[in-house]
C-alpha cells in the first residue's frame, strides 16, 4: 500500500496527499494536521507546504509514503517510430528547443513533421523537390480538408526542417501558401456573454468563464495563471510569458475577483490558480469542453468557442468607447492592426478601461432600481 505526495511546484502552497480508501490509520493521522482540506473533485488531500508538515508526513507514511516531485501531467503516447525517423525528429526538437520556440510551436511541428518523414520515409528528405513538397500538402488538404492555417502551419514545419536543421536554400522551397481570410471574428451579444458566463453551476468552471470575457484573455493563458497573478490591490492580471513570449496585464473585473475568491476558498488551489485531477495545471481542453457545455446549456450560438469571449469582449469595449490603444495592451497585440480589425464591428471614443461584465452588471442593477421604484410609484398611487 503506498501514498503519495504531490509537490506540483516548488513554491506551491499546499502539499497535496493521494492516499488509498482502505488507509483508515493514515486518514486519521493526516486530519490532525492544521489546515488539512479534502478535495471532493480531485480526491485528494492537501496540507500546508511547510517543512514541519512535509517531515510529520513522511513519518506517518514511514516507507510507504512515495513523494513525488512532478507537475502530475499525463505523457501522450508517441508514435512507434524507425531510428532513422526518430533521428530526424530529435534534431528537429533539438533546434525548436535552442531557437527559443513556444511550447505550442515545438508540439505542433513536432507532430507535422513526424508525419512528413513517415509519408517520405523511403526517400531522402534533402532531395525533395518543391513540387513533391506542395503535392504532399495537396493531398493533405484535399483528404482531411484541413484550414488554411493548418495548411500555413505544416508549411512552416516542413520549411523549418528544411533550412534550419539541414541547411537547405530557402528559395528551393517557396511553397505557395493559401490566401489569409479576410472574414471578420464572430462576436456574442452582451446579454449572451452573460448568460454562457454564469449557466454553470460548478464554482471553478464559472471562474474561468468569467475570466475569458471579463479579462478578454486565451485560454491558454488561463491555464498559466497563478494564484499571485490576480492581482485586486491593483484590480488587474499579469499575463506572465503570454503568446509571443512576453508579459503583459489586462483589466480583473469587480465580478470576477469576488467570484475568484469563493472559487480559492472552496478549493484551495495551491499554485496554479485552476489545477487539474492530480494538481497540475488544467488543460486548455479541459476548458473548451467547459465552454462547449456552456454554450449548450445557454442554448447561445453554439458555433462559438472560448475565443469568442476574447473577441466579444474587444468588441464591447469599443461599443463603450474605450481607446483601442488601452484594448491592443489588454489584448497584447503587438501591433496596432491587428486590434483595428474590431473597429470593423464597433466606432470608438476615448475614455477609461473598464471590464464590459462589470458594465453588465450595473446595468442589471439599474434596471431592477427601476422596476422597484415603479412599484414604489404605484403603491403611493393607491394609498
Amino acid at each position: 500500500m503506498k501514498a503519495q505526495l504531490l509537490h506540483t511546484e516548488a513554491k506551491s502552497k499546499r502539499i497535496k496527499i493521494i492516499i488509498p480508501y482502505e488507509a483508515i490509520e493514515w486518514r486519521t493521522e493526516i486530519k490532525k494536521i492544521q489546515g488539512i482540506w479534502y478535495h471532493k473533485q480531485q480526491k485528494m488531500w492537501s496540507v500546508p507546504n511547510i517543512l514541519t508538515n512535509l517531515e510529520r508526513l513522511k513519518l506517518i507514511f514511514g516507507q510507504e509514503g512515495e513523494i513525488i516531485l512532478t507537475d502530475g501531467r499525463k505523457k501522450q503516447p508517441e508514435f512507434k517510430m524507425t531510428p532513422s525517423i526518430a533521428e530526424k525528429v530529435e534534431a528537429m526538437h533539438r533546434k525548436l528547443i535552442l531557437s527559443g520556440r513556444s511550447e505550442n510551436t515545438v508540439r505542433a511541428y513536432r507532430s507535422h513533421t513526424l508525419r512528413f518523414f513517415k509519408y517520405f520515409e523511403n526517400q531522402e528528405i534533402a532531395k525533395l523537390s518543391k513540387e513533391t513538397i506542395e503535392e504532399y500538402v495537396y493531398k493533405l488538404k484535399i483528404k482531411h480538408e484541413i484550414s488554411d492555417s493548418l495548411q500555413n502551419t505544416i508549411i512552416n514545419a516542413i520549411k523549418y526542417y528544411l533550412e534550419h536543421v539541414l541547411g537547405l536554400p530557402r528559395a528551393k522551397y517557396n511553397i505557395t501558401r493559401p490566401k489569409k481570410s479576410s472574414t471578420l471574428p464572430g462576436t456574442l451579444s452582451e446579454a449572451d456573454c452573460f448568460k454562457i458566463i454564469n449557466v454553470l453551476p460548478n464554482i471553478k468552471h464559472k471562474a474561468i468563464m468569467h475570466l475569458l470575457y471579463s479579462a478578454g484573455i486565451r485560454r491558454e493563458e488561463v491555464t498559466k495563471l497563478r494564484i499571485e497573478d490576480i492581482r485586486s490591490h491593483e484590480m488587474m492580471i499579469f499575463i506572465k510569458g503570454a503568446k509571443g513570449k512576453k508579459d503583459r496585464t489586462t483589466v480583473l473585473s469587480e465580478a470576477a475577483l469576488e467570484l475568484l475568491r469563493d472559487y480559492v476558498i472552496a478549493y484551495k488551489p495551491s499554485y496554479w490558480l485552476f489545477e487539474g485531477q492530480t494538481g497540475s495545471r488544467y488543460s486548455a481542453s479541459s476548458i473548451a469542453k467547459i465552454f462547449r457545455k456552456a454554450a449548450k446549456a445557454a442554448a447561445v450560438a453554439e458555433w462559438s468557442t472560448p475565443h469568442t469571449l476574447r473577441h466579444s469582449f474587444a468588441t464591447h469595449l469599443l461599443q463603450a468607447n474605450v481607446n483601442l490603444r488601452f484594448i491592443q495592451s489588454c489584448l497584447g497585440h503587438e501591433s496596432p492592426e491587428t486590434t483595428q480589425i474590431y473597429t470593423h464591428i464597433a466606432s470608438i471614443n476615448n475614455t477609461v478601461v473598464r471590464s464590459p461584465l462589470d458594465r453588465i452588471i450595473d446595468k442589471m442593477k439599474e434596471e431592477d432600481g427601476s422596476d422597484k421604484n415603479k412599484d414604489t410609484d404605484k403603491k403611493e398611487e393607491k394609498t
